[in-house]
């Protein structure tokens, strides 16, 4: 298969429309207007139900039991993470209807066709690999305390769907989340109910200070910031006349209101005493009533496959948006099943150790996307000053496109700033390690660097 060039007129397959139970067959070409539909709406349940589940509970628990913050600390860190990640979101969705094309097509604006080579890889893999692990294995341990059945045997029941929504494609994804969402939104509010009822939100709390805020907040916007990528992937088929307000408004309040509320819940949550030696997922259920602990548990296998639905459709976009020549038989479907298989693999490895890999994940996941994203905002900036949309949709398309300034600012934002500032249970940075205090702020440094780079060279570039 050839992914088609930003403009060309290719269709994405004939009557797709708004269909929901057909396989989609479009890759990262543009969509053409005549299959464009939908509201921004549908963005709102689409970034609120992947959120409503055990990996937001867990941001939460870690900034308690492992940053060292009490309750109040811990909510702070977590809204303010929530909120920048999640209004950079509503932002990027514009260039769904704009463009018609998926984000990491967009990157070629900021890295050009050959550069965006690496971001576009990058994605592909912590949304198949990463993301789709840690999710799964949430949703593995909920179904193994449910019912008693062996993990592994629960982690692959769990892949089949995340991989079946993934492979029909875009409007079945957009339809499942729209009915997943109230199921997930009720359940885990009567959970937080009965979370905050029992809990200490005065206790909690170990002395976490200013390194522990940051750790927290770094982790909060790194979860939220970790959809960027991923955002005109479900709003470029809505038509090029859709309303810029609410595209922007209701991914962003989605995204926030699900991640905060929930984070919230699991800091309450690590205030709670658990049962020794429980699962994680045993462990934020142990104080609720039976029946209510059974629906969490179910609740949070379906927000596990709310979540992959999107990271493995987004993982098979990505690759698509690489701009090879692949075979025809590698279309966007097959792509998501080979993603799916590479993922549980992962997922079955980090199953005997889910909560120190899946703490380490989220700071790591947050160490590309700062730089990045700090390009792409700067990129978007300069874009929104220059250039016709029909000007700028032949940019995309054009193989012999670069841009250094933005990959120089992308790679040396991240060589800056892990090394410095980086604070991992198997490494520590320069800073941190003299002063513990800074906690982790490697996402801010890498965003800081690589924006302040890019408009500095970028600007430098269309001057000359």
């Amino acid at each position: 298969m050839t992914t088609a060039p930003a403009s060309s007129a290719t269709t994405s397959a004939p009557g797709y429309g708004d269909k929901v139970i057909a396989v989609e067959t479009a890759g990262s070409e543009p969509i053409p207007d005549a299959e464009r539909h939908g509201s921004p709406l549908q963005l709102l349940w689409t970034w609120a139900s992947p959120n409503i589940e055990f990996a937001t509970v867990y941001i939460g628990v870690i900034s308690v039991l492992f940053f060292g913050l009490n309750f109040w600390q811990a909510t702070a860190a977590i809204v303010l993470g929530t909120a920048i990640g999640g209004l950079t979101q509503g932002v990027l969705s514009l260039d769904g209807p704009r463009f018609g094309v998926p984000q990491m097509v967009i990157g070629r604006f900021s890295f050009g066709h050959k550069g965006n080579l690496l971001p576009s890889g990058v994605n592909a893999l912590v949304a198949g690999v990463g993301w789709f692990a840690v999710n799964s294995v949430s949703a593995a341990f909920a179904l193994n305390t449910l019912t008693g059945l062996r993990p592994l045997p629960s982690l692959l029941l769990v892949v089949v769907a995340e991989i079946l929504i993934g492979f029909i494609g875009h409007n079945f994804v957009h339809v499942f989340e729209k009915y997943a969402f109230p199921a997930l939104a009720v359940v885990f509010l009567l959970a937080g109910v009965w979370t905050f009822k029992d809990a200490d939100l005065g206790g909690g709390g170990t002395g976490g200070g200013i390194g522990g805020f940051l750790l927290a907040f770094s982790t909060a916007w790194g979860y939220a910031a970790g959809w960027n990528p991923y955002a005109s992937d479900y709003s470029r088929y809505l038509p090029r006349t859709a309303n810029r307000f609410r595209t922007v408004l209701y991914p962003a309040v989605g995204l926030f209101v699900s991640v905060a509320v929930v984070a919230v819940i699991g800091a309450a949550s690590a205030t709670i005493a658990a049962p020794q030696d429980a699962t994680p997922t045993a462990a934020f259920t142990g104080h609720l009533p039976a029946w209510l602990g059974d629906l969490v548990l179910l609740a949070i296998i379906l927000g596990a496959v709310s979540a992959n639905a999107l990271n493995i459709y987004s993982s098979a976009i990505s690759v698509t948006s690489l701009g090879l020549k692949l075979p025809d038989r590698l279309g966007r479907s097959v792509l998501v099943v080979l993603s799916g298989i590479v993922g549980t693999a992962a997922a079955w490895a980090s199953l005997s150790d889910a909560g120190s890999a899946y703490e380490a994940f989220l700071l790591v996941i947050a160490y590309w996307v700062g730089p990045w994203l700090g390009v792409v905002l700067v990129e978007r900036w300069f874009r929104g000053r220059t250039a016709a949309d029909e000007e700028l949709a032949r940019r995309l398309g054009d193989r012999s496109s670069t841009n250094w300034p933005g990959l120089a600012a992308l790679l040396i934002g991240v060589a800056v700033s892990v090394p410095l500032f980086s604070n991992q249970e198997k490494y520590v940075g320069w800073v941190p390690e003299h002063w513990p205090a800074f906690g982790d702020i490697t996402c801010l440094v890498g965003f800081a660097v690589s924006a302040g780079l890019y408009a500095a060279l970028g600007k430098r570039q269309d001057l000359s």
